[in-house]
């Protein structure tokens, strides 16, 4: 699976040390490098990167790795952090904050990869895993780290439909109307709405979730606690899903500007 990695250090010398043996020790990894902490921090604020793990410089200006960790956590609280540093003073700390590890400077390959291999929160196979759907920004699907592929732009949003009404039950007429804004509920939209629920369903049965969606006479509806959504998270007052609103829901779909004010509210 491919990981994605955070990496920083406000010393771009010691960056690049790192950024190197890294890149290294896992050449298909997402590598994402700051020597701005903060910067850093507003940028996994900013979009829902999801790092793996994240290997962190302890002695930076302004934030410390240590105050660094502790808001990642928040935001992320399955991510992996590894303290990268010249001294082994701050040990204690970095198990108090429940590290995955510690690494002395100059970082080299086989340490990257030693972490790596004996993470406190293993990366596992998301083909093993749920389904994770963002809302937040435009809507996508992801398997693992890698974006769900659907065959048409309709399946999609009609996915992207049920979920945002999240487990209520669509009847067709509803769908129709909200697919096919300019078109009546001919047969022929019917039709059509009929492939697209196929193709939906083989989609999702490809994709090792075939219990995602809840199917009856004229009925569709999605099992919200079958996958993961920044959504959900949101309303049950998820720290990470709330940093991660910004302003933009499912932005590629007109029908779904009305739940902004929703949010705007919260």
């Amino acid at each position: 699976m491919r990981m994605t990695i955070l990496a920083v250090d406000d010393e771009p010398i010691a960056l690049d040390v790192l950024c190197r043996a890294i890149r290294k020790a896992v050449p298909d990894c997402a590598l994402i490098p700051f020597t701005d902490p903060r910067a850093a921090l507003d940028e996994v604020r900013r979009r829902p990167i999801s790092p793996n793990a994240a290997f962190l410089d302890v002695e930076m200006f302004d934030l410390t790795g240590l105050e660094l960790a502790k808001q990642l956590k928040d935001l992320y609280a399955n991510v992996n952090i590894i303290f990268v540093t010249g001294h082994a003073d701050y040990m204690g700390e970095a198990f108090y904050l429940h590290a995955s590890g510690y690494i002395l400077k100059p970082a080299s390959p086989e340490a990257i990869l030693t972490e790596l291999d004996n993470l406190r929160r293993p990366v596992k196979d998301g083909r093993d895993g749920r389904l994770r759907v963002q809302c937040f920004g435009n809507f996508e699907v992801f398997l693992g780290e890698q974006p769900l592929n659907f065959a048409r732009s309709k399946t999609k949003e009609l996915f992207a439909y049920l979920v945002n009404r999240r487990g209520a039950v669509c009847t067709v007429r509803e769908l129709a109307a909200v697919l096919w804004e300019d078109r009546s509920n001919s047969p022929a939209v019917q039709s059509h709405l009929r492939q697209l629920v196929k193709d939906l369903t083989d989609t999702l049965a490809a994709a090792g979730a075939p219990n995602v969606l809840l199917k009856g006479r004229g009925r569709l509806s999605v099992v919200p606690d079958a996958f993961s959504c920044d959504y959900y998270d949101f309303i049950s007052g998820s720290i990470q899903a709330v940093n991660a609103y910004m302003g933009e829901y499912m932005a590629q779909y007109s029908w779904a500007e009305f739940m902004i004010a929703y949010f705007d509210k919260q």
